[in-house]
C-alpha cells in the first residue's frame, strides 16, 4: 500500500502541481487504511462520491493548497446528500438537504470528503463511546479511549487515515481528543468560525475547528474555514488573519501567564512535569512565565452542566418523531409519540443530560440555577479577561492526565466530566485555545499541551505553538512506524 499520507500538506501540493501523484491516489490509500483498520473512526463514508470527485479533479488545474486532499468531517456538521447522524439512532437516517457552511469552505477548496467520523452522541460525552454505532479506539492503544466527542476526528488523523479533520468542541470535545490522541486540534474565539450546519448541543458554547497532525496545517485549516457568515447571526466580522504568517515568529519577551489550577495535585504527575519542561524552556528564551490566581475557575464544572445541559434540553427538543429523524412505529396520540420516540430514539447519556437540563431551566430553577450560572459565567470570564490584558497567552496541560482504559468512566455519569475540568473554561469565556502533543509518559501516551489566547488572537497561539513544536520534536504514530 502506498503512504502518500505520511507527507506534508505542502508536500501533497507540490507532488500533485507536478503530476507524480493525482487526488485518486490520495482517495484510495485512504479508503483503504480505513479497511485495514478496527479503530471504528468513521459512521459514513463516502467513497462513491469521494472517487468520483478525485477523478473530476484530474481535469483541474491544482489552485489552493488543499486542492485533492482529503478530509474527514464530524458526524454533527451536515453535509448535503451525505448521511448525518450525530452517532444517534435519532438520526440514523437523516439525509441532509444542504451543506454546513464550513462544508462548503471545503469544497470550494477542492477537498475531499472521505467521510463522517464517530463521535459521542449529540457531541455528550469525553471517551465516544455513547455513540449508538460503537465505540471507537484509540490509535495508540486499541484499549484506551480516544476522548470525545471529536474522538472518531482524532483517531481518523492520527493514525494517518486523513491529515485533515473537522471537530466541534463545547467544552474540550476538539482539544481532548487531541491530547489522547497525540494530535494537534483548536477551538477557535467563539464566533471566529461559522455555526451554520453544526447540530447544536450547546449553542453559546459550541465552536468548530480545525484537528491537525501539526501546528502548520492546523493554521492553514483555520485561514480556510474562519470568516463572517450572514447566516450566522453569533460570526464575528473581525478581519481573518494570515495565521501561516505566524508562524516561526520570534517569541522572546512573550509574557505567559500558568493559572496556579492547572497545575494542581489533581493533575497527573508526568503531566505536570511536562508541561513545566516546556515552561523551563521558554524562561530560557527570555519568555516571561508567572503563576497568577484566576477566581472561579474550580467552579467550571457545575456552571457547565447547567448551562450546557440547559441549552441542551432546549435544543434537542426538535427530535419529536414529526418532521424528521427517528418517530415511533406504535402510539396512540401526540403525547405518547412524543415520548416513544424520544425513549426510543436518544441514548442513555443524552436523555440523563435532556432531564437535568429541562429541570434546571423548570419554572422558578431558571432563576435559582441557570441565571445565577450566568452571572458566574460572566465572573470567571472577566478574570479571563484580566490576566489577558497583562499577559499574552494562558498555558497549562490539556488534561488532567493521559488517555485511559475503555470502560473506566461509564458507570458513574459524572466521571466524564472531569476529563474537561481544564477546557470547559476556555468554552465558558469564548477564548481560542489549542491542544498540542509535547512528550509521551511512561506508557508511551501522548501528553498534551493547551494554549489560551486571547480574542481571535489565535495567531499569537500558533507563533508559541510553532516553537514549542519546533523544540519537543513529537514523534506522532506515522513516523514511529
Amino acid at each position: 500500500m502506498t503512504n502518500y499520507l505520511k507527507h506534508s500538506v505542502q508536500e501533497l501540493h507540490q507532488m500533485l502541481v507536478q503530476k507524480k501523484i493525482k487526488p485518486i491516489d490520495l482517495v484510495e490509500e485512504a479508503f483503504s487504511k480505513i479497511e485495514d483498520s478496527e479503530l471504528n473512526a468513521f459512521v459514513t463514508l463516502n467513497k462513491e462520491d469521494a472517487i468520483k470527485e478525485a477523478k473530476r479533479l484530474e481535469g483541474l488545474e491544482v489552485d489552493h493548497l488543499f486542492f485533492g486532499i482529503p478530509v474527514a468531517i464530524k458526524d454533527n456538521i451536515v453535509t448535503k446528500g451525505l448521511r448525518t447522524t450525530c452517532a444517534s439512532k435519532m438520526l440514523e437516517n437523516f439525509d441532509p438537504i444542504y451543506d454546513a457552511t464550513v462544508i462548503e469552505k471545503i469544497k470550494k477548496a477542492h477537498m475531499i470528503i472521505i467521510g463522517k467520523t464517530n463521535m459521542d452522541e449529540f457531541a455528550m460525552g469525553s471517551t465516544t463511546e455513547t455513540s449508538y454505532f460503537g465505540i471507537t479506539h484509540n490509535p495508540w492503544n486499541y484499549e484506551k479511549v480516544p476522548g470525545g466527542s471529536s474522538g472518531g476526528s482524532a483517531a481518523a488523523v492520527a493514525s494517518g487515515i486523513t491529515p485533515f479533520a473537522l471537530g466541534s468542541d463545547t467544552g474540550g470535545s476538539i482539544r481532548q481528543p487531541s491530547s489522547f490522541c497525540g494530535i494537534v486540534g483548536l477551538k477557535p474565539t467563539y464566533g471566529r468560525v461559522s455555526r451554520y450546519g453544526l447540530i447544536a448541543f450547546a449553542s453559546s458554547l459550541d465552536q468548530i475547528g480545525p484537528m491537525t497532525r501539526n501546528v502548520e496545517e492546523n493554521a492553514a485549516f483555520l485561514e480556510l474555514l474562519a470568516g463572517q457568515d450572514e447566516r450566522d447571526l453569533t460570526s464575528s466580522p473581525v478581519i481573518v488573519d494570515s495565521y501561516i504568517s505566524y508562524l516561526g515568529r520570534d517569541i522572546k519577551n512573550l509574557k505567559i501567564a500558568v493559572p496556579s489550577y492547572y497545575m494542581n495535585d489533581t493533575i497527573d504527575k508526568e503531566v505536570r512535569e511536562s508541561v513545566q519542561n516546556v515552561l523551563e524552556k521558554l524562561k530560557q528564551v527570555g519568555c516571561k512565565v508567572d503563576e497568577v490566581e484566576i477566581p472561579y475557575l474550580e467552579y467550571s464544572i457545575p456552571l457547565y452542566q447547567v448551562i450546557a445541559l440547559g441549552e441542551a434540553s432546549s435544543n434537542l427538543a426538535r427530535f419529536d418523531g414529526v418532521k424528521y429523524g427517528y418517530s415511533t412505529e406504535e402510539f396512540n396520540s401526540l403525547e405518547e409519540l412524543y415520548k416513544k420516540t424520544r425513549g426510543e430514539g436518544f441514548g442513555r447519556e443524552v436523555k440523563r443530560r435532556i432531564m437535568i437540563g429541562s429541570y434546571v431551566l423548570s419554572g422558578k430553577n431558571a432563576q435559582i440555577y441557570y441565571h445565577k450560572a450566568l452571572v458566574l459565567r460572566k465572573e470567571l470570564t472577566n478574570g479571563f479577561e484580566k490576566v489577558l490584558k497583562e499577559y499574552d497567552l494562558i498555558l497549562g496541560p490539556t488534561n488532567t492526565g493521559v488517555a485511559y482504559n475503555l470502560g473506566t468512566k461509564t458507570d458513574d455519569a459524572l466521571k466524564s466530566f472531569f476529563d474537561d475540568l481544564l477546557t470547559i473554561p476556555v468554552n465558558m469565556a469564548g477564548l481560542p485555545g489549542l491542544s498540542m502533543p509535547i512528550s509521551k509518559n511512561s506508557e508511551g501516551l501522548p501528553i498534551g499541551l493547551q494554549i489560551i489566547g486571547n480574542y481571535f488572537k489565535e495567531g499569537t497561539i500558533y507563533q508559541l505553538a510553532s516553537w514549542i513544536e519546533k523544540e519537543v520534536k513529537f514523534q506522532g504514530l506515522e513516523v514511529e512506524e
